[in-house]
Order: C-alpha cells, then sequence, then structure tokens
C-alpha cells in the first residue's frame, strides 16, 4: 500500500486587526502600531472647538488608545453648522459627551472620555494631567492662558508632548512642545540614501567571494560575465586601481569619472545586447558608493551628549546607553555598524541571496558587538535601567544611526511669556530676522500672538456685531508690541549691526503685511470654518502620530497654514 502524503497545515492569513490597519501597518510597523494604540491624548477644548475634535478623528481612526475631551460648554445652534459630530438632538445637552459619543462610533477599538470642566477647574488637580501621553491645547486660551502656561511648564517638567492649535476664519496655526531631548531613530530616510556598501572598506569574507568570482573574470562565458554583481566588479576594479595609483582608492571627482571609464572598457560589447547591465551598474555606482565614510552632523552631536550625565539624568536612558556604545563601535572601527541591506542588481540569484547573507552577517557581527557594549553600560549604570534594552531597539539605531534625529524641544512663546527672560531673546531674534523676508507667513503667527494678549486683556472674544475698528485697532497696538519685543531682542543678540536703523522701518512694512491679517481675524469674530479646521487637524493629527510612533520627522516646531492664498510654512521659533 502506497504511503499517504501529509497534508501540509493551512496557511494562516492575516489577522483580524492587520486587515483592519493594513495600510498604516505599511507606513510605521507593529511597533509604531503599539505605540499609538498605548497613547492617551487629551484634549482642552476651547472656542467653537471644531479643530480639536478634528484631530481626534484623525487619531481615532488609525486607533490612538483612549482620548480625554475636557470642554465646558453646552452644545448650541452655531455648533450645528461647523461640527460634523454633533446632531440636532445634541443641542443644549455637553459638548464634550455628545462629540465623545460620536467620535467613538469611528472605532470600537478606542475608548474615550468626556469631561465637563472649565480648563482652569480641571487644572486644579495638581495630578490631573499624570495619565496622559499627549495634550492638545486648543486656542483661543481668553481666560486659559494662564493654564496654558500651567500646563506648558508641567509638559516641560514631565517630558509630556504638547500641541497647542489656533484655528480662526481663514488662518490657522500650531506649535509643537517636545521634551528637551527628543530621539528619533526610525526617520525614514529615502532607501537610495541608505545604502552602506562599506566597498572602501571591505572586510574578509566580501573579499574571499569577490576573489572566487572575479579570478578569471576575462575567462567567464557571456552569460556568467554579464552577471557578476557589480559590488564584486567594483572590488575587483578598486584592486587594479590601486596598483597603478600608489595603492588609493579615486577620490577626487577627476579620478571617479576616470574609473568610470576604466570599468565601461572592461565591459563586453560583443553580445546581442552590445553591453553588459552589470558593468553599466557598476559605472553608475561610482560616484555615491565609493566615499569614504563620514559621520553626519546629527549623529556626531548625539555622540558629544552621550556622556554620563545624560543617563544621570535620566533622560531616555536607552536611546544614550545605545548611543554611547555606537559612539564607541565608532572609535574603535572609524565607521558605523553596518546596515547590511543591499540594493537590486542584475545578478545570479544564488550569488546575490550568497552576496546578501554576507552583508546581513556582518551586520549581525556590528549589532553582537554593539549589544555587548549595551550590556556591560547596564551593569555598570544599574540607577539607570530597571530591565535590559530590547535586542530589536538596539538593532534599530545600529541600521539606521547614520539618520539617527535628535530633536531639541522649545517651551512654547505665548503672549504671556517673560520678554526678561534672557533664553528667549535668541528665538525672538531669529523671528525678528525672518519678519524682513516679504514671502514669510510669520506675519500669520504674530497676528495670532496678538490674538491672544488681546484676549488675556479682555477676557472673552469679541462678536462678530462688535465695533470691528476697536478690535483691529487693538489688535494692531499689540502686534505692535510684539514687533519691538522682536527688534529689541535682535539688538540684545547683536545678530544685525543695523538693528536700530532697520526697527523703523520693519515695523512699517509689517504694519502693511499684517493689516489683511488681522482684518480676517476681526471678520471672523471668533470663529471656525470647517473646512479651514478639518484640514488643520489632519496636519496636527499627522504631526501627532510622528511624535507617538517617534517615527518620521516630526514639524520642528511651528506651522502656519494660510487659507486664502493656500500655502503653508514652517519655522522653528
Amino acid at each position: 500500500m502506497a504511503k499517504r502524503e501529509i497534508t501540509p497545515p493551512p496557511l494562516h492569513g492575516p489577522t483580524a486587526k492587520e486587515k483592519k490597519y493594513d495600510r498604516q501597518l505599511r507606513l510605521w510597523a507593529a511597533s509604531g502600531q503599539e505605540a499609538l494604540e498605548n497613547a492617551h491624548v487629551l484634549l482642552l477644548n476651547s472656542g467653537p472647538g471644531v479643530v480639536g475634535v478634528e484631530i481626534l478623528k484623525n487619531l481615532i481612526l488609525p486607533g490612538v488608545g483612549s482620548f480625554t475631551i475636557v470642554d465646558e460648554t453646552d452644545v448650541v445652534e452655531e455648533d450645528l453648522g461647523i461640527n460634523f459630530f454633533l446632531t440636532d438632538n445634541s443641542l443644549g445637552r455637553s459638548r464634550a459627551s455628545e462629540t465623545c459619543n460620536y467620535l467613538v462610533e469611528l472605532n470600537p477599538d478606542v475608548n474615550g472620555h468626556p469631561v465637563q470642566h472649565s480648563i482652569q477647574q480641571f487644572l486644579l488637580d495638581p495630578k490631573v494631567l499624570e495619565k496622559y501621553s499627549l495634550i492638545l491645547f486648543v486656542a483661543p486660551s481668553g481666560q486659559c492662558t494662564n493654564s496654558l502656561d500651567t500646563v506648558s511648564t508641567y509638559c516641560a517638567e514631565k517630558a509630556i508632548p504638547l500641541f497647542y492649535i489656533h484655528s480662526l476664519g481663514l488662518y490657522s496655526h500650531f506649535s509643537v512642545q517636545l521634551p528637551d531631548s527628543f530621539p528619533i531613530i526610525d526617520t525614514h530616510p529615502d532607501p537610495a540614501s541608505t545604502q552602506d556598501l562599506r566597498l572602501l572598506q571591505p572586510w574578509l569574507e566580501l573579499k574571499d567571494f569577490m576573489e572566487s568570482k572575479t579570478r578569471d573574470l576575462h575567462s567567464l562565458s557571456d552569460h556568467d560575465h554579464g552577471h557578476v554583481p557589480y559590488l564584486l566588479l567594483l572590488l575587483r576594479f578598486l584592486e587594479d586601481w590601486k596598483q597603478s595609483h600608489d595603492g588609493g582608492p579615486p577620490i577626487n571627482y577627476k579620478d571617479k569619472k576616470e574609473f568610470k571609464s576604466f570599468i565601461a572598457s572592461r565591459a563586453r560589447t560583443n553580445n546581442p545586447e552590445g553591453g553588459e547591465e552589470n558593468f553599466d551598474e557598476a559605472a553608475a555606482a561610482v560616484l555615491k558608493s565609493l566615499n569614504e565614510p563620514s559621520l553626519p552632523s546629527g549623529l556626531r552631536e548625539i555622540f558629544d551628549g552621550a556622556s554620563r550625565s545624560q543617563l544621570a539624568s535620566g533622560k531616555t536612558p536607552n536611546f544614550w546607553l545605545i548611543a554611547q556604545a555606537i559612539k564607541e563601535f565608532h572609535t574603535k572601527h572609524d565607521s558605523l555598524p553596518l546596515p547590511g541591506a543591499l540594493p537590486d542588481m542584475k545578478a545570479q540569484s544564488k550569488d546575490y541571496i550568497q552576496l546578501q547573507n554576507i552583508y546581513k552577517a556582518k551586520a549581525r557581527q556590528d549589532i553582537d558587538e554593539v549589544t555587548a557594549a549595551v550590556r556591560r553600560r547596564e551593569k555598570e549604570n544599574p540607577i539607570a535601567q530597571t530591565a535590559p534594552i530590547d535586542r530589536k531597539e538596539i538593532e534599530a539605531f545600529c541600521k539606521g544611526a547614520a539618520f539617527v534625529k535628535l530633536i531639541r524641544g522649545n517651551p512654547l512663546l505665548t503672549s504671556t511669556s517673560n520678554d526678561d527672560d534672557t533664553s528667549s531673546v535668541p528665538r525672538l531674534a531669529s523671528l525678528y530676522q525672518g519678519l524682513k523676508d516679504e514671502d514669510s507667513l510669520l506675519p500669520i503667527y504674530i497676528a495670532f500672538l496678538a490674538h491672544d494678549a488681546m484676549l488675556q486683556d479682555d477676557n472673552q472674544i469679541p462678536p462678530a456685531e462688535h465695533n470691528d475698528e476697536t478690535t483691529l485697532k487693538s489688535l494692531q497696538q499689540h502686534t505692535q508690541t510684539i514687533i519691538s519685543n522682536f527688534a529689541a531682542a535682535a539688538a540684545a543678540a547683536t545678530i544685525n549691526k543695523d538693528t536700530d536703523t532697520d526697527a523703523p522701518q520693519v515695523q512699517a512694512d509689517m504694519a502693511s503685511r499684517l493689516k489683511p491679517v488681522l482684518e480676517e481675524l476681526v471678520r471672523a469674530g471668533g470663529a471656525e470654518l470647517h473646512n479651514i479646521s478639518a484640514l488643520t487637524g489632519g496636519m496636527v493629527a499627522q504631526e501627532v502620530i510622528k511624535v507617538v510612533t517617534k517615527q518620521y520627522v516630526p514639524v520642528d516646531n511651528t506651522c502656519v497654514f494660510d487659507g486664502i492664498a493656500s500655502k503653508s510654512a514652517v519655522f522653528r521659533v
């Protein structure tokens, strides 16, 4: 009787969750999704509150873990025309509860919590902010300006990200306050820029493989000759080049062009194709692949900061421990750990797979060395670490070391910021220089600062039927004060020796550029336009996801949107 074949077990397809979040998992992977699902976002809502709800909508759909809405108002007729998460039945009810109920319908996996308190009342409990991983504060703050300062101070002390958002009429703005040291390891750089083939520093296994495939290059068949991986061709011809150039590789542009011609001359042209694709690939890779290893400026800054004082302060200990270990690796080898990835190339499958394995083995060897250094430091610093760092975290740092980004967060610049604070002088001075750019959108940012300052004085938003001329004059007075403060800071920082003579002209130019912006804020009367708030909500949510997942590079640190010209701009404040 013939032996029955055993039926292989069925392949397991994607889970329901993987199907649900398939597209975003391709962007930020399981680690990013886990970080998002563990996040608890707090929305401190004020004014019409539409932009805050739109931000939450764009966080709930991809699966943020929890959110809390703090909003003291009840739903009125005006809300129904601009807030799509309210219905006629919501009239007279808590706006926080009604919007929360409709928002959670978007994604049953998300938990929502409404709180019908004023922001000031909510903040009376000093421990109330402890459970939140990120805070959204929606302007206009009005009487809440001091509350904004309180939240900003708390977030700076506890290293919690804070977003401050405006949306009025056809303009919007948001600022991001990140912790003083905010590292991003997975920045998702362009794959073409991440190739590190280490051709000027080949290791033994790579050299041996090159020798085995190119030792008798001239005697190979046309098929084999046309399928030698271009990396091995480059290594082979580099050896030949060095013999006639005092043992050195082609470094400058002239030498590299000559080397390209040298490679092209070795290709066979007496074949049906009239050339060889692998030789074309080798020649094309000369300029970008034959470069001495260099340390990116951002990583050099991280290495300079990777001292024991960082560990003692308790700031992102995992990050600094790994940074120290990679710094040690770089000092020893004059190179970073090998990422281990290979580009596509013309080659036979078995040769390409063997080449991949050689690069992957070298990458694992480098990761092992860095991991050993991390473990040694963990033993030396038991207070800084409560558990061993996951090897996957070390591996991710090693593979993306050249593109790691360390963002230095700044406290929010608000209408009540202390003008006498010397630490803010460089920031104000830099903004003053930006005012001289006629195409800059800084006037919108200054207009929002002036709007906050006016509300701080008046404790209310002037309604649409209010005397527009009076409101406009009040805003113009506040903008003049703000620009004068910027000019004084520029003079103190001695950025521009002509600051004193420039100031009157700058203020005159700014007055004319600011007037239409201020007129739009006055016309809006504190109201939001849904399309502007929806667009802004999408922009802010995108940045929130970057911050929560610590992937991609978030805005640093202020963004404004001009809905009239359909333009946006980002600048550091």
